[in-house]
């Protein structure tokens, strides 16, 4: 292997790691959304341009279309507002696939996410994430979000108890 050869593929490699550094911030972000979160940490996530969209019948209706890093803001300010949204957020991603070519990515993740609101209700949903990733301004910038259900389920008591956890004697 000759060392232009190796140099293209170590650089496929750390694009692919900022690629899913991007969307582990993101993620890690929605996890913190709450009254007063500073909504400039996600969205320049985000090209200028960028769409985030809710897919298939449960999200689509859901959570709609939102074109552009200002109406993508929008759409989560409503997140922030008093009183909170969430006691308790928390994305897992799984099943990662990134592809990387050039200055333009595509990825694709399952997402587990439990969930307690503010009204003590919880839930457990669980959806495919894709997106299109591009590098602008030398970093990996979110262009197209999709989210679609893959199943969501109520669950009876919050996914915090604040019991002692057990332990041997």
């Amino acid at each position: 292997m000759d060392l232009t050869s190796l140099q293209q593929r170590l650089n496929e490699l750390e694009n692919e790691k900022l690629v899913r550094k991007c969307m582990n911030q993101y993620m890690h972000l929605c996890d913190l959304l709450d009254v007063d979160f500073e909504l400039s940490k996600l969205t320049s996530l985000f090209t200028k341009e960028a769409v985030w969209e809710g897919k298939g019948q449960r999200y689509g209706g859901t959570f709609g279309r939102h074109e552009g890093r200002e109406a993508i803001s929008q759409m989560f300010e409503k997140y922030t507002r008093p009183p909170a949204h969430f006691n308790l957020n928390v994305h897992y991603l799984c099943n990662e696939l990134i592809e990387v070519d050039g200055a333009e990515a595509n990825g694709s993740w399952v997402l587990l996410q439990p969930s307690t609101f503010a009204d003590g209700n919880s839930q457990l949903s669980s959806a495919r994430i894709t997106a299109s990733f591009k590098y602008e301004n030398n970093q990996w910038l979110i262009n197209h979000f999709q989210t679609e259900n893959i199943f969501s389920r109520p669950v009876k008591e919050p996914w915090d108890n604040s019991k002692p956890l057990p332990v041997p004697e």
